[in-house]
């Protein structure tokens, strides 16, 4: 409003009465401090009376928007000094004690000696002024430890002294980071972990993949956590459903994986245990591409409680790898390279891995004792392709009604 300082009492009166549904915020403190002093410059607030001082506040106090006690202490102020302005904020600031010529002394004294640790170097400067007589170490003499890291903090130690680390990688003596070289024989597996989501803070099963990176056999299971005790046994079960002997595990450097407890089972089967190279992101592409065109495909990604871990695992057992192993084409990989150099990989042929198993020279010498290729095939003529898609799909649904039934229950 403008000029709404020069208002005489009748017409602010009246404004009130008239805007008593109405309500105004200021925008600029500046501006409303020196209208609210103009205002009650104007209107001579030192010599009113109580009623019209009263009416004078609930004009500022719709004016500005500011509170009742917001507009009683610009009104003390104006009675104490005749004006009202802003009070700008100080913040209390202690003494300093150290010049930029004793920081630059520290580091000195820190460039010299390789930046020891904190109580050293406080012994230092103490030796140096109370022993060698340096008056340059006065003050820095009577320093505390942590003021000394606080010190190097600072920006004048900065513009003194840089220092740079390089990043220390983590050395774990578990696992070579290197690709396994299968040179065609199976039993080199890939093996990720797949979460199944959260609910309400509470983890979801997890499942876990393992992939023959020759045959392509795959063998699914679940646990409900990660940890050792719960690990193990399902890793157990998982490398027992394997037709052939175990000779490689290859996975990410995840700690579920990469712990002393897994070595020592894969120390058991005479396995090496390899790991993920950094910048080679392809170094487990084939379990995790499975993770994508077969357990989220089947199992989705909606949230399943950690408590069916049991059932999805039995679920996987006698249902899901058979089927994936005896009755699902895999793309055959054919690898072809250009005149850069560049390759390529071709998928023209699809078979099941089964049938990639028994097209390894001499593969039934890679089974394991007890394992019998008439078995293996017996049990792959047992049902059709499309007939076994059937059951487990069948199994999956009872499966999935289980799911519902208990968290309705």
């Amino acid at each position: 409003m403008r000029n709404g300082e020069r208002l005489s009492l009748e017409q602010i009166r009246a404004f009130l009465e008239a805007t008593d549904e109405v309500q105004f915020e200021a925008a600029n403190r500046a501006e409303v401090y020196g209208w609210v002093s103009r205002t009650l410059c104007e209107q001579e607030y030192w010599k009113q009376s109580k009623a019209t001082k009263g009416l004078l506040r609930r004009y500022l106090e719709k004016m500005t928007g500011l509170s009742r006690a917001q507009v009683t202490r610009l009104i003390a102020a104006y009675v104490e000094t005749g004006r009202v302005e802003e009070r700008r904020y100080r913040r209390h600031r202690f003494a300093q004690r150290y010049s930029s010529a004793d920081i630059a002394l520290l580091a000195e004294v820190d460039e010299a000696h390789e930046t020891l640790s904190g109580p050293a170097t406080r012994q230092i400067l103490k030796r140096e002024f109370e022993q060698y007589g340096d008056k340059r170490f006065e003050r820095l003499a009577g320093i505390s430890v942590a003021h000394i890291y606080n010190l190097r903090k600072s920006r004048s130690y900065r513009e003194k002294r840089v220092r740079y680390e390089k990043t220390r990688p983590v050395q774990i003596a578990i696992g070579e980071r290197r690709r396994p070289e299968p040179n065609g024989q199976p039993g080199y597996l890939r093996v990720d972990t797949v979460h199944q989501g959260d609910l309400d803070g509470v983890k979801g099963v997890y499942h876990i993949n393992a992939v023959d990176e020759v045959t392509q056999w795959q063998v699914i299971g679940a646990t409900a956590q990660i940890g050792e005790q719960w690990l193990i046994p399902v890793l157990e079960a998982m490398l027992a459903q394997f037709p052939f002997g175990i000779r490689g595990f290859h996975s990410d450097n995840g700690s579920e994986f990469i712990n002393h407890t897994v070595a020592r089972l894969l120390n058991k089967l005479l396995a090496e245990q390899t790991k993920s190279r950094p910048r080679h992101s392809n170094d487990n592409g084939l379990v995790e591409s499975k993770n994508a065109a077969v357990i989220r495909k089947h199992i989705g990604y909606g949230y399943i409680a950690a408590s069916h871990a049991s059932a999805m695992m039995r679920f996987y057992r006698e249902q899901m790898n058979p089927y994936l192993n005896f009755h699902r084409p895999c793309g055959v990989p054919e690898i072809t390279t250009d005149q850069k150099g560049k390759q390529r990989r071709v998928y023209r042929r699809y078979a099941t891995p089964w049938e990639l198993l028994q097209q390894v020279p001499q593969f039934t010498g890679h089974l394991k004792p007890g394992v019998h290729a008439t078995d293996l095939e017996r049990q792959a003529g047992r049902h059709s392709d499309t007939e076994a898609a059937r059951q487990m799909r069948a199994a999956k649904r009872k499966l999935f009604a289980g799911f519902g039934q208990r968290r309705s229950a």
